[in-house]
């Protein structure tokens, strides 16, 4: 890695570190270093309410980025996010349930919502081998939208017998993403898969650059390109299934971070990856901020980073060719 892309990791990690910190005091209820010391208040809104939800945001964004990015070099497709193969409708199926069906606790909710996203993953990778259509990449994504329909319209099914004065707000504001109400629990539920599938993303990320080649290529350099896509399929969906478990549905993260950060890196997974941490981490970080700064009412997370996430991804298509 040249001078020039050391300076740019230096520059966003810098960034990331200058919005955590700056996001710990900004919020509806203003808190200062001060209260720190003056105010038994002020350190418990910054170290039990913001501290766990601004990490939880940089784990959200971590996972999601990182995902997006090995997601779209092995399936050469720069479209690609965790939700094409189903893991964030099968994610939300599993917390509908949960919710509607099963104890309505924040652990049941994670773990039912983690559990099936898991599980669409499998029923698209199982599907995929009775599709003729296409070769095994394409196949594989045509399941993974047939089996995103076939959640989402479960999650419709489900919505439909909700109580509309107890269950349902709570489904629908799931549904719509957000971290209002996460606490250190939710943020330990987490960590262990989240890091297991981005520390497994990171050790590979080298060999990540192969499946951008024809598979005959990759083979012919002595690795299997159908178990590499495997393994970075199930590092992927670990990581993202296990934030949007916790989050909710969150678009546009995963598709727009690998963007940026091959704009500012290259094309190299091997520097991509570490950024789209960085980057996705920092984004996220501030889309939260909006949510819970910017109204009275919080504004549900997955609102912000659509309507935010969609003009950048028109700008990032019209600069061109990576840098």
């Amino acid at each position: 890695m040249d001078m020039r892309h050391h300076f740019r990791f230096l520059a966003i990690t810098v960034v990331l570190l200058a919005v955590f910190f700056v996001s710990l005091f900004a919020g509806r209820y203003a808190a200062d270093i001060r209260d720190l010391i003056s105010s038994g208040l002020g350190a418990e809104i910054i170290f039990n309410i913001r501290l766990p939800r601004i990490l939880a945001a940089v784990l959200l964004g971590m996972a999601l980025s990182a995902a997006g990015a090995a997601l779209q070099s092995a399936f050469k497709n720069p479209l690609v996010e965790p939700s094409l193969l189903g893991v964030s409708q099968g994610s939300a199926f599993g917390a509908a349930l949960a919710i509607l069906f099963l104890v309505n606790s924040p652990f049941v909710i994670e773990a039912s919502s983690t559990v099936f996203g898991l599980l669409a993953l499998l029923v698209a990778y199982t599907l995929s081998s009775s599709i003729k259509y296409g070769g095994k990449i394409l196949r594989l994504v045509l399941a993974g939208i047939a089996v995103s329909a076939m959640f989402s319209g479960g999650v419709g099914v489900i919505k439909t017998m909700a109580d509309p004065l107890n269950q349902l707000p709570a489904l629908t504001f799931w549904l719509l993403g957000g971290l209002s109400g996460v606490r250190w629990n939710d943020l330990i539920y987490m960590l262990p898969l989240t890091l297991c599938g981005i520390t497994g993303l990171l050790i590979i990320r080298w060999r990540i650059n192969l499946l951008t080649l024809r598979d005959d290529v990759t083979f012919s350099l002595g690795s299997d390109p159908g178990k590499l896509r495997a393994v970075v399929v199930v590092f992927a969906v670990l990581a993202a299934a296990a934030v949007t478990s916790v989050a909710g549905v969150i678009a546009w993260v995963g598709l727009i971070v690998p963007h940026m950060s091959r704009k500012i890196f290259g094309a190299d997974n091997s520097r991509i990856v570490p950024a789209s941490l960085i980057l996705g981490a920092t984004l996220m970080i501030v889309f939260d901020t909006i949510a819970r700064a910017i109204t009275a009412g919080e504004i549900p997370l997955g609102i912000i980073t659509s309507l935010c996430g969609a003009p950048v991804f028109l700008l990032l298509l019209s600069r061109g060719g990576e840098s």
